[in-house]
């Protein structure tokens, strides 16, 4: 295989994936951030950055209160620094830095110095602002085009959505495509294609697909995962990638008081089967080999780029609750390990001493490194980038 035809093929990938994530990336982190900046403006808290970015500064500006605005080179998140957040001030660089007391006035406008429930309150507005958003995002849509609804209560063996490196994405399947006939038995509803895959992992079976006019024939050899059922036995079951098309939709249009109701809904259902699903696999109820990463949310965000702006606009706020809800996760590092170490010194009376602080910050850094290698693995595994590189150089 020719290297550089297989690039020029994939020179989509900046379009239709890179660019649709890295915009979902900077709108929600810029929307994380700007909840830190607004509280902690609130509480008296002198900002000094707030940056769109990591690394060197592309382009920026200093505000009237003293804050620089910038967009730096990495467009891979962001942050607020604020003044103070340790107990002294540090002046010089390397061996010459020297630790002086705060003065007054410093103390007055420093994060460190302000009240513990201000401190908390900083820190929380991050995560809180992302639900915020995932309500409004869902109560927009449900007035502006309305909540959809099937017309038929089945759906048909339609294929909605088909995921990367998945067994129906290997042999050809496409979004649209109607699945009529397994191994000689008819199918009629999504229901029946899931049955017989389910009951059929790692064995090939005949699918007749309807794609417009023409019918096809393809044999597909379905995945597996072995999953643990209610009863707490162990099974394999057969996977074959793809997700239902819901069929015709109607949509009806809510007032917008009803909408931010059912975005509360919305939002409250989404984030309790996200803790749903992680507590299924601690139990073993689920593989951890579910667990996507940043080049699985970026190739669903240039999926759902390209079905429309309501669609990209709904996975942003499924994005921004993803987003608050691993925030608020008790692990050093995270908004949540902060707030952990706030309940403490409520419950204490007196902050974890420094020493102890670092020693869990540096535990917290390896569990979220190590979480971000496996996750990142998974993915490769997922989109099949080692067949790839493997076809590159075959």
């Amino acid at each position: 295989m020719d290297i550089f035809s297989v690039l020029q093929d994939n020179l989509g990938f900046i379009w239709e994936i890179l660019i649709p994530f890295l915009i979902a990336l900077t709108i929600l982190v810029f929307i994380h951030e700007l909840g830190h900046y607004t509280v902690a403006r609130w509480c008296g808290v002198r900002i000094e950055v707030f940056s769109v970015g990591f690394g060197s500064e592309i382009k920026g500006w200093t505000d009237k209160h003293g804050t620089r605005w910038k967009f730096a080179a990495i467009p891979l998140g962001g942050y607020v620094k604020m003044f103070g957040e340790a107990e002294n001030i540090s002046e010089g660089e390397g061996e010459k830095a020297v630790e002086r007391p705060m003065t007054p006035e410093e103390k007055a406008v420093s994060f460190h110095h302000k009240t513990l429930s201000q401190r908390a309150a900083i820190v929380f507005a991050g995560p809180f602002i992302n639900f915020i958003i995932a309500i409004i995002a869902f109560g927009v849509l449900f007035t502006a085009i309305g909540v959809p609804s099937p017309i038929s209560e089945r759906p048909l063996a339609i294929i909605g959505a088909v995921s990367a490196g998945s067994p129906a994405s290997n042999t050809g399947v496409e979004r649209g495509d109607q699945i009529i006939e397994i191994n000689g038995e008819q199918i009629d509803f999504f229901s029946d294609l899931q049955k017989i895959v389910r009951a059929n992992p790692g064995k090939p079976l005949i699918f007749k697909i309807k794609r417009a006019k023409k019918v096809l024939q393809k044999t597909i050899i379905p995945g597996s995962r072995e999953q643990t059922t209610k009863e707490g036995a162990r099974v394999i079951i057969g996977l074959l990638g793809v997700t239902a098309d819901p069929g015709e939709l109607s949509y009806e249009r809510q007032n917008p008081i009803t909408s931010l109701w059912m975005g509360v809904e919305r939002t409250v259902f989404l984030t309790t089967r996200i803790l749903e699903f992680i507590g299924d696999i601690f139990t073993g109820q689920q593989s951890p080999e579910e667990l996507g990463g940043v080049l699985r949310i970026a190739q669903i965000s240039g999926q759902v780029a390209e079905s429309g702006v309501a669609d990209y606009i709904s996975f942003l706020a499924v994005l921004s609750i993803n987003l608050g809800l691993i925030n608020l996760f008790p692990i050093p590092l995270l908004d949540g390990g902060h707030l952990a170490f706030y309940l403490v010194e409520a419950i204490r009376g007196r902050p974890i001493g420094e020493r102890a602080q670092e020693y869990v910050f540096r535990f917290g850094f390896v569990v979220i490194i190590s979480l971000f290698v496996f996750v990142t693995w998974n993915d490769l595994v997922h989109l099949k980038f080692f067949e790839f590189i493997t076809g590159l150089f075959g």
